[in-house]
Order: structure tokens, then sequence, then C-alpha cells
């Protein structure tokens, strides 16, 4: 017998502490982001290529909502890191990443930008998860435009699984913390 089956349920699980309409916003709002992803591709090697073979009209990259590549990090929130990074480019990535806007999702594109590939050396970052958080990694050198499409079907899901809010709510004060702000003022 599993222990699960011993432990007494919890009634206050996730699922049933939702109320029914903010559930049912939770899902419009995870389907609407998950089919209106605006991609910033970090492309700086050979996986660039491919990037762009996804893009064309064969695998055609907008049948799943990533449509329009943004060069601006403001105007985008999805971050695909397309090849190698080397240590001088990881504070270049790293402001990037911050001036992107919330929620936003990163894409390791290829071997290099997933671990390093090849270049075990001093002077090349050995996978972008030491510098920012990664969603979805896609493994290949360079990776073949049905796994990147694999890779964002992946990442869509994980979107349209989350909790989406439709109105962030910051954190009540406390009455120091209040007349402290006032203070500022």
């Amino acid at each position: 017998m599993a222990e699960l089956d011993v432990a007494p349920a919890i009634a206050t699980r996730r699922d049933e502490a939702i109320g029914f309409f903010e559930r049912v916003i939770s899902r419009g709002l995870g389907w609407a982001r998950k089919y209106s992803l605006f991609t910033y591709p970090f492309a700086t090697a050979c996986c660039g290529m491919e990037y762009m073979s996804v893009a064309a009209s064969r695998y055609d990259i907008a049948r799943f909502g990533a449509e329009f590549p943004r060069f601006s990090p403001r105007q985008a929130d999805l971050l695909m890191v397309i090849g190698t990074i080397n240590m001088k480019q990881a504070p270049i990535l790293k402001r990037v990443y911050e001036q992107m806007c919330e929620p936003k999702w990163v894409i390791a594109f290829g071997v290099c930008a997933s671990s390093g590939g090849f270049y075990d050396n001093y002077a090349v970052s050995q996978g972008i998860d030491r510098i920012i958080p990664v969603d979805v990694y896609i493994p290949g050198c360079p990776p073949r435009p049905e796994q990147v499409l694999d890779g964002l079907k992946l990442l869509q899901d994980k979107i349209a699984s989350q909790r989406h809010r439709a109105i962030e709510r910051a954190p009540e004060l406390r009455p120091g913390e209040r007349d402290l702000l006032a203070a500022m003022k």
C-alpha cells in the first residue's frame, strides 16, 4: 500500500481553493498567452540558420502563434537563445532577459546554448541556465526544425497549464510601512 493511500486527504488543494470564475479566467488567459508568443531571437552561431528555416514557409512557426520575431526585448515574452554564448556575451544576455516584460519564457536552442556543446573551455558558457532560468531545452547540433516545433509545443503546454491571474495585487502593507512610504514621498 502506498503512502498516498494511507495519508488523509487535505481539502485545501490549489485546484479546490481556486474559484470557478478564477479558473475559467485562468484557462482563457492561458489559451491566449499560449498562442500569442512574441519571440526575441538571440542568435549567435550556426543554429541561427536552423531558426531561419523554422520561420520559413516549409515549417512555418507562425502556425503555432510564434510568428513575429521582436527585436526589442521590451516587446517580447519568449527569449530564444540560439547558439553559443561566450562569457563576454553573458552580461548582455542577462540584461536582455531583465528587460523583457512579465511573464517571460526562455528556450535554449541547440546543444551549445543548453550545455556549451563541444566548446569545453574558459571562454564559453557551459549552458545558459547558469545565467538565466530556462523553460525548455531543445537538443541537437543543430536541432532539426521538427525538434524546434516540438520544443515550442512543450512550452505552449507549460504556459497553458500555469495559473494566470487577471489582476496582480500588491501585498498588504503594515501600518508602520505605510507611514514610512508616506514620509518618503
